[in-house]
């Protein structure tokens, strides 16, 4: 009889893990209806990895591998980290740094460092190959306004981002920031207040070089007018940086 049962239990897991897509992250939890089916839960998902079926990513964490002529994939930055990005189906964090330049095309390079943003940070931590690191947002995070606070935060770091120059990712800002509408310009603009006085300048000597000075006009109030912010380099791509100190 408990032989049968646990049968059934491999069968539910096993049939369940087939519909799910490849890369996808699982925890024993995900199967467990009953407190006591917890330990033949485990058991078959162990089996599983044995078998090659399922991949273990770090202590309780288990993927559905992507097999490629060159090995198998590794799971993607966002599933590695989601329950770090979500909590009670509410979103408390959003891939940034290291995780997005390469996506913004500021980069090519791909970093085995994950950089989350969240209003609480704590500790950095390692899975698998990767470390997670936190930078605090003071911002609210919402599912909108994500795309907007990865943005600022590579003009944050426009210091840090590898194998890029500065004049070179101004150029990639100014493209980027054309295919906003006004709307998300001004909203753009009202995230950017709660960020260093850096930050402000060199995005409204963006916008001021697109002929946007008007809507920057908020930042250039914020900013104290004798502070000198060193972005050596920007100048070569901004006309504008001198008119907001920048050096």
């Amino acid at each position: 009889m408990k032989f049968r049962k646990r049968m059934k239990i491999a069968e539910y897991i096993s049939s369940t893990i087939d519909r799910l897509p490849k890369g996808y992250i699982f925890t024993y939890s995900d199967f467990i209806t009953e407190v006591e089916k917890k330990e033949a839960v485990i058991k078959a998902l162990n089996r599983m990895v044995a078998s090659g079926k399922i991949a273990k990513l770090s202590k309780g964490k288990y993927y559905k591998p992507e097999s490629t002529p060159f090995g198998r994939l590794q799971p993607s930055q966002g599933q590695v980290v989601k329950d770090l990005l979500e909590e009670d189906g509410k979103i408390t964090g959003y891939l940034t740094g290291y995780s997005i330049y390469n996506q913004l095309g500021l980069t090519t390079q791909v970093s085995s460092t994950i950089q989350i943003g969240k209003n609480q940070i704590r500790p950095n931590l390692k899975r698998e190959r990767y470390t997670i690191s936190f930078v605090r947002q003071k911002n609210t995070i919402t599912k909108d306004n994500i795309p907007l606070l990865q943005l600022l935060d590579a003009i944050r770091y426009v210091k840090k981002i590898p194998d890029a120059t500065i004049e070179g990712s101004c150029r990639r800002f100014l493209a980027i920031i054309k295919g906003f509408s006004e709307k998300e310009i001004n909203t753009l603009v009202r995230l950017a207040l709660k960020y260093p006085p850096a930050t402000r300048a060199l995005l409204g000597a963006l916008l001021e070089q697109m002929g946007q000075g008007k809507l920057a006009k908020p930042l250039l109030e914020s900013l104290n007018p004798i502070t000198k912010y060193k972005i050596p380099g920007a100048g070569s791509t901004l006309t504008t940086a001198e008119k907001w100190n920048i050096v």
